[in-house]
């Protein structure tokens, strides 16, 4: 379902991602994990063409992003770190003013579902985005993304300051999507989590993917050992 092929993206004489190889499958839950400027958000903008590549190429469902992106981005979600919504607006109206815009038309129900599916419930559905912690502003947006109905859904820190509760409810959504033969990928600093739902986790460090792990074949100690190990390679 995604894909990249000697991926690579230069800043001058800075190397942000170098020649990455990946294949992600249906359903397959994919983390990357890795320090700051590890290449993390660089690979996710490339599959979101967001930026262009230096060389190389993503692919998703086999459409290559740069050449195709607007036929692309139709099997594509996103949810970033911070979801930015229209305060005076509803969570509804919020997902009905971004669905109306990508060309989903919703009924109340279906609106309502969505919403309570991402963990917003009850009258906070109602309430408006501005009174909203930023737990609730990423469920909002994971709402909108599930409307999409996407092949594959983008996340980049997904779990960034939210509570435990959220974070452990946005896990228990990302397993759920698996399920469903939704594939995601996840940039994270959030090893506990990663185990928890990836399927794959793959180690960045410097632009490069180091080291490609299934989170059943190890403990969580043996994970952080593994990562920071990772991480500390010249």
């Amino acid at each position: 379902m995604l894909e990249a092929k000697q991926l690579t993206k230069r800043y001058g004489e800075r190397l942000a991602l170098d020649a990455l190889d990946l294949q992600i499958a249906p359903g397959e839950v994919y983390c990357l994990v890795g320090a700051n400027g590890a290449g993390k958000t660089t690979t996710i903008s490339l599959f979101l063409n967001f930026i262009s590549p230096t060389s190389g190429a993503a692919f998703v469902n086999d459409i290559c992003i740069a050449e195709q992106p607007a036929l692309a981005k139709r099997h594509l979600a996103y949810i970033p770190e911070t979801v930015s919504l229209y305060g005076q607006l509803s969570g509804v109206e919020n997902l009905d003013y971004f669905s109306t815009l990508a060309g989903h038309r919703l009924s109340k129900d279906d609106k309502l579902s969505l919403l309570e599916r991402a963990g917003l419930h009850g009258r906070d559905a109602n309430r408006r985005a501005s009174e909203y912690s930023k737990g609730m502003r990423q469920k909002v947006g994971i709402a909108i993304a599930l409307a999409k109905n996407a092949s594959a859904i983008l996340m980049d820190e997904p779990t960034s300051g939210l509570d435990p509760q959220a974070s452990n409810e946005l896990s228990l959504l990302v397993k759920q999507l698996g399920t469903q033969q939704t594939t995601v990928l996840m940039a994270t600093h959030d090893l506990y989590r990663a185990k928890e739902v990836a399927s794959h986790i793959g180690i960045m460090r410097q632009g490069r993917l180091v080291e490609t792990v299934k989170p059943g074949d190890v403990s969580h100690a043996e994970l952080e050992m593994i990562a920071l190990r990772s991480m500390q390679l010249q």
